[in-house]
């Protein structure tokens, strides 16, 4: 098997696990490449005990046979893989270095029988669909896609904003609120549950619509048909907005035309038999626990 190690960021408290990673992909005979600007900081630090290429770009994807993406941090550090993967469908497998990491799933201690799993072929993929941003102006280049969720919010003033919201051009109402969030299945336990949002299950086929602070106590998140398209129309005493799409940002203003709809491709992430969404949510949650005595 052919992998990519990817992260972002070596930090010198990881040591320990990244120089277990590598040793077991060694020791289970995997052909390992290494995120550039990743190796370089990391060649000073860990061992190899058997040779690693170096993947630089999404256009590697064209000239080798990758079969899998392992990355290594949390949930952000998926969230920047996605980018280089674009639309070539390498599935994803994230080792949790982070804090909470529903994403990554896979916990530092556990390397070792996740790797054993994978050499096996014990391991299935499960689909993410991502949202797709339209603009009539240029935003976010050529990677106009969030596989957690999107965001119009207020910037540079404590004044609130107004959106105006459409669902397939028929009006659906104006939020008048510090931002609004449409958020993917995969993206509803982020940003949107910290703002009331609901928790929505992979593969469920819809967006939820999170208002950031409404001043209108009554509006509530909607979940809706993730083939709709919404859009907005954006006012405020600013002159500039901040509009997100997962960890990025750029600034809009209220002459931009926006929309969301779903993507024309997903991601695909390992799915290992151990672990499933609902282990994941009690385990980062802590749902089903009784602190009271401890």
């Amino acid at each position: 098997m052919q992998v990519v190690i990817y992260s972002q960021v070596y930090k010198e408290s990881d040591r320990e696990y990244v120089q277990e990673l590598f040793d077991l992909l060694a020791a289970e005979n995997f052909s390992t490449y290494v995120y550039g600007p990743y190796l370089e900081q990391i060649r000073q630090h860990i061992h190899f005990t058997r040779d690693v290429g170096i993947f630089e770009s999404h256009l590697d994807f064209r000239i080798k046979k990758f079969d899998m993406l392992i990355t290594l941090g949390g949930d952000g550090t998926i969230l920047s893989a996605i980018l280089m993967i674009k639309d070539y469908q390498i599935p994803v497998l994230g080792i949790n270095l982070g804090r909470l990491g529903f994403l990554a799933r896979v916990e530092k201690v556990k390397m070792r029988d996740a790797l054993r799993m994978l050499a096996k072929g014990r391991f299935e993929t499960e689909k993410r669909d991502m949202l797709y941003l339209e603009s009539n102006l240029p935003v976010f280049g050529d990677t106009p896609y969030a596989l957690n969720d999107f965001t119009l919010l207020k910037r540079d003033t404590s004044s609130m904003i107004t959106i105006h919201t459409y669902i397939n051009g028929a009006y659906l109402n104006s939020y008048w609120a510090d931002g609004i969030i449409v958020a993917t299945p995969t993206g509803s336990t982020g940003y949107s549950l910290s703002c009331g949002g609901p928790i929505i299950f992979p593969g469920s086929g819809n967006f939820v619509v999170t208002p950031v602070a409404p001043h209108n106590l009554n509006v509530r998140p909607i979940v809706i048909s993730d083939d709709a398209v919404i859009s907005f129309q954006i006012e405020g005493r600013a002159d500039n907005f901040l509009s997100t799409l997962d960890s990025r940002f750029e600034t809009v203003t209220a002459v931009h035309e926006l929309a969301v709809r779903k993507n024309d491709f997903g991601i695909d992430l390992v799915k290992l038999p151990d672990i499933t969404f609902m282990d994941t949510l009690r385990s980062k949650l802590n749902w089903g626990e009784d602190r009271r005595n401890h």
